[in-house]
């Protein structure tokens, strides 16, 4: 396959990307000279945007220094996606909340794993790791759902209530690090790269209020067109090639059906359409719960770098 997406499967990819990124502030990977010259992250809508374009403005954190609020882009309509599209904004990013109609952020209703692969290691041991955090994330009263990054790893999201933006943060990385004691040759919950050889890090930093994830059917700037997508648990399971969950656009990227709960968006809206309200909340437990039965330290909650919202 050519490493070029064409307009008809950036188009169909553009669909399938609207529930994804609805109500969540948007953030770029720009690559206006192609996948193979310079790319920028940016957060700030562009001069010249259009003015229908849906924007919020919200408040950085502070962390490196400045406090001028940004004006993200709100992706909620075919329109925007296209125009983002046309400014050759190939990858979308969006974080773990939402923001209300008057543009008030709201708390995490996502909680996500993000499992990379070390030197040595391929989404193929992505795959053995999400399979327990599948049995761990099940008997604590949560439903994982997988996708790929569209690069080299494994992304696992549970839909969930909480009041406490740190309470997602804290619960993932206990987690993590629970599995890195258990499985240290295997897992390893810190970043530093002399940790991460022969191993999977479980990042568990993707759920800090001020980080983004590649959204599900985002294409990933690379030189074949990868798309970030979701798959079942028999996929996870059944992976023993890292070609098996390789999806690029126009190609293999997998089509949702409308009741096919293991590849909805890992959304609360979705919960709400698919599953009957006894099995929700059963399955949208609050984090929040997780945390204090498990005495979390909330104060263990630390920023380790990424997007500064």
């Amino acid at each position: 396959m050519s490493g070029l997406a064409t307009e008809p499967d950036t188009a169909a990819l553009s669909i399938k990307v609207l529930p994804h990124l609805a109500g969540r502030p948007g953030t770029f990977i720009r690559f206006p000279d192609g996948v193979g010259g310079e790319q920028f992250f940016e957060k700030n809508v562009p001069h010249g945007a259009p003015s229908w374009l849906p924007t919020v403005r919200i408040a950085r954190s502070g962390s490196r220094g400045s406090t001028v609020p940004i004006t993200y882009a709100l992706l909620d309509e075919l329109a925007a996606v296209v125009w983002a599209a046309n400014m050759a904004a190939l990858e979308l990013h969006v974080p773990q909340w939402t923001v209300d109609t008057a543009g008030i952020r709201q708390p995490p209703d996502l909680l996500v794993f993000d499992l990379d692969p070390g030197p040595d290691t391929s989404i193929v041991q992505c795959c053995r790791v999400a399979e327990r955090l599948h049995d761990a994330l099940i008997e604590d009263g949560l439903t994982p759902l997988a996708k790929t990054s569209g690069s080299k790893g494994l992304q696992l999201y549970c839909a969930i209530t909480t009041e406490d933006p740190a309470a997602p943060s804290a619960y993932a990385k206990k987690l993590a690090q629970r599995f890195a004691r258990e499985t240290p040759d295997e897992v390893t919950a810190v970043m530093t790269k002399a940790q991460r050889i022969g191993r999977v890090f479980i990042d568990w930093s993707q759920n800090n209020p001020a980080k983004t994830t590649v959204a599900p059917y985002t294409l990933r700037g690379r030189g074949h067109p990868t798309v970030s997508t979701p798959i079942t648990w028999d996929e996870v399971r059944a992976c023993r090639q890292p070609a098996q969950l390789v999806f690029t656009a126009g190609g293999s990227v997998h089509d949702v059906g409308p009741v096919a709960l293991p590849r909805t968006p890992p959304s609360i809206l979705m919960a709400r359409v698919l599953d009957p309200p006894c099995a929700r909340d059963r399955q949208r437990r609050d984090v929040g719960s997780h945390v204090g039965r498990a005495s979390f330290d909330q104060s263990s909650f630390e920023s380790r770098g990424g997007d500064d919202a």
